[in-house]
């Protein structure tokens, strides 16, 4: 079963977070996966203030610099696996080094 992984954290505190540590335990994290044949795609995203955000309302197209939902937790990146199963999953996200001060939300995908 694939499941998308939505990586997010509070953005004003990821470079103060983003020390040698972080990058070598992120690397593991993804040859881990690689190793193992459940990554399908990881990316990481810019910072959310370059986004923009499309709404259509009345047919009109409408559009939002930034995101649309303000917060301080922006999603900065996401990684795509195919697993058997939601415990293999979590396994996978509770290991990802943004757990420990972000979040990582796991969306089973629709689809084949």
């Amino acid at each position: 079963m694939r499941y998308l992984l939505l990586i997010s954290a509070d953005e004003s505190r990821v470079d103060r977070i983003a020390t040698p540590e972080k990058g070598r335990q992120f690397q593991d994290w993804m040859d881990d996966l690689v190793q193992r044949g459940v990554l399908v795609a990881h990316e990481g995203l810019r910072p959310s203030p370059l986004a923009t955000t499309v709404r259509v309302r009345d047919d009109q197209v409408l559009l939002t610099d930034g995101p649309f939902l303000e917060g301080k937790d922006q999603i900065g990146g996401f990684a795509l696996i195919d697993v058997d199963d939601l415990d293999a999953a979590i396994e996978i996200a509770a290991g990802h080094p943004a757990s420990d001060f972000g979040q990582v939300e796991i969306r089973p995908v629709i689809g084949p």
